[in-house]
């Protein structure tokens, strides 16, 4: 791969570490982790990378050994570290200045929606059709309305949100101008934010009771796009623009 590729992103790097193995037959709760040799297994793929100059990042979310991630970092593979789920101590979102240096920052990721479709809890009514909601829909949508106030709030103060606005395209690019603000070596965005798109490309926890991966992309209309359209929508070229460290200005200002 790494001979296409400047880089690699290895999707729950923990993997590389320990998995939680089941016996056949059996219900999760009578599994146990199995320990793999970790040493070898980074110490290979780093390898291949310094032979085809490439970096490595690694998928530290979930459940992480804090260990694991100190780990990586000494040996130069890149953490992962998602907007949504960057909190401070009292559950507000994290200054953008305190993230980590050593990672790839993203607003979202290939297993949540996009921006546009987070911010309009497309995400928990879909996980409420499907029956995989573990909680009441209405506390689920009003924690996350409660999340998304505690957002607004921050990226007005900063200066990345104009007031009062209702606009989710000038939302989604507000998010992207926090990560940028971040230390983070590298950034990320993902391509059905520069178009506006709101369905989820992936529903963890189904295999086939939603199309996963079988979501073509589409603007915010709902209407599929052709990749060619990409390079002709304005929104796509704002989010560039954002990413590139450019000043784009915020609604109703120069």
């Amino acid at each position: 791969m790494l001979r296409h590729a400047g880089g690699l992103r290895v999707d729950h790097v923990m993997g590389l570490f320990r998995l939680w193995w089941i016996p056949a037959g059996l219900p999760p709760t009578a599994g146990a982790y199995v320990r793999y040799h970790h040493e070898a297994m980074v110490g290979i793929l780093l390898l291949e990378a310094h032979r085809a100059g490439a970096l490595i990042v690694g998928e530290d979310l979930g459940t992480v050994e804090p260990w694991v991630r100190e780990y990586l970092r000494g040996r130069g593979v890149l953490g992962t570290s998602v907007a949504w789920f960057e909190s401070a101590h009292d559950g507000s979102p994290l200054p953008p200045e305190h993230y980590r240096e050593y990672c790839m920052a993203s607003v979202t990721t290939h297993d949540m929606p996009p921006t546009a479709g987070y911010l309009a809890l497309d995400h928990i009514r879909l996980q409420h059709r499907l029956g995989i909601l573990t909680e009441d829909l209405d506390e689920e949508l009003a924690l996350a309305q409660r999340s998304f106030a505690a957002w607004n709030r921050v990226l007005v103060e900063r200066g990345f949100l104009e007031p009062g606005s209702d606009d989710v395209a000038e939302k989604v690019l507000a998010m992207h101008r926090y990560i940028v603000a971040s230390p983070a070596r590298v950034l990320c965005a993902a391509l059905v934010d520069a178009v506006g798109d709101r369905r989820t490309q992936n529903q963890p926890g189904t295999v086939d009771q939603y199309p996963n991966w079988r979501v073509p992309l589409s603007g915010p209309d709902g209407e599929p796009l052709l990749l060619e359209d990409v390079f002709n929508l304005a929104c796509a070229s704002r989010l560039a623009a954002v990413m590139n460290g450019f000043s784009v200005p915020v609604i109703g200002r120069r």
